[in-house]
This record gives C-alpha cells, structure tokens and sequence, in this order.
C-alpha cells in the first residue's frame, strides 16, 4: 500500500506516536508524516506511507492553519498550559487592545522556537538541553503570519484562528502576544485544521 492518509491526531499523543501506530495497523513498512504536531495539539497530521514518503519533503513546506487559544496572564517554562507557571498575573486589557495587539503580528515575523522544541543544538533536540538543566537559547528564523482572527474573547482566554507558513510556533506566537500586552501569555488549547490543501474533514481517527 502506497498512499497518504489523513490523521486527526488526538491529544496527549506524540507526532511519532501516530507514525509507529499507522506502521503496526496498516502493516507498512515505511511511515512518516509532513509536519509534526505537539503532544498537546490535535488536528491535521499529514502521514505518508512506503512510496508516498518520498513526497514528505514537497508537503512540508505548506502553510498551515490552526485554530489556538491562549491563556492571558499564566507564563510557563514551555509557553503551554503542560509546563511549569513561571509567572501570573491578572490581565486587566480592554477588548480593543488585545486585537490591536494580535493584530500586530500579521505579515513577516521574527520568532524563538520554544526552549522546549524539537529544534536541534549541536545535533540534539532544544527540549533534551532544557530537561538537563542547560539554557540554551533558540535562534530568531523568520515566519510569516497570513492572517490572524479573533474568534473568542472570554477574559483570560483568547481564542484565535492563524493562517501561517512552515516553521511557525504557536506556542512562541502567544508568549510574544502576551509579552507585547504586558501580562503574558501561554497557549492553552491548539488545533491544526489544514495543512497545505488537506483540511480537518478529510481527516480520519486512528479508532
């Protein structure tokens, strides 16, 4: 079998989880997929079977889009609601503040993977360097942010929806929001919808 299957990743499961998971049920020999996903995400994961992997690389260069809400006031050491609370504070912002703020990162943006990414230094991933206790800081890479709308406000959560290209951290997305506004920020809840030109209802459980 050769082919491509779309994945609606569940949370709490890594990107290779679901990888070794399609192995073992389709019988595949080769499995990989275009684009990995946090443990905490669900959403689109693209997955490549045998032949089809050769074509992994053309995939992930796609834009992607998300669907994230952050927390306004909580930071974490992993910019996410799993990691450890480095700082709280109440968001006192007007509505209109927040979407000036959110507003502002739209089009070409620097940006910071997480600390704990998958991003490699000297050959191995950032978030093995921070579980050791070793602070190494992430290079800037640009981004670019196609289009952010605000979908909810329920103070202290802030639900958007990101149009993005390769490469963008939602996680570093809200921590930047968050500095911008004053109060910090993590994200709380994140899901891929589409993925280049496959999108959440083409997508299939591993039930």
């Amino acid at each position: 079998m050769d082919g491509v299957v779309i994945v609606d990743k569940p949370s709490g499961k890594t990107s290779h989880d679901i990888v070794r998971d399609v192995k073992r049920l389709l019988g595949a020999k080769k499995v990989g997929h275009a684009g990995t996903l946090d443990p905490l995400a669900t959403g689109v994961l693209v997955i490549c079977i045998n032949e089809a992997t050769k074509l992994t690389q053309f995939w992930l260069q796609d834009d992607k889009e998300y669907r994230a809400t952050m927390l306004l006031g909580v930071r974490t050491d992993t910019l996410d609601r799993e990691g450890e609370v480095t700082e709280r504070r109440e968001p006192r912002l007007e509505e209109q503040e927040i979407r000036e703020a959110i507003g502002g990162f739209v089009g070409r943006i620097e940006q910071r993977a997480p600390k704990y990414s998958a991003v490699k230094f000297k050959g191995k991933p950032l978030y093995k360097w921070a579980r050791e206790g070793i602070d190494i800081e992430p290079p800037l890479r640009t981004v670019t942010i196609h289009e952010i709308t605000v979908s909810e406000i329920a103070m202290p959560s802030v639900t958007v929806t990101v149009s993005c290209s390769k490469g963008t951290y939602i996680r570093s997305l809200c921590a930047d929001i968050g500095d911008v506004l004053g109060c910090g920020a993590c994200l709380f809840d994140l899901r891929r919808t589409r993925s280049g030109s496959f999108r959440q209802e083409d997508a299939v459980s591993i039930a």
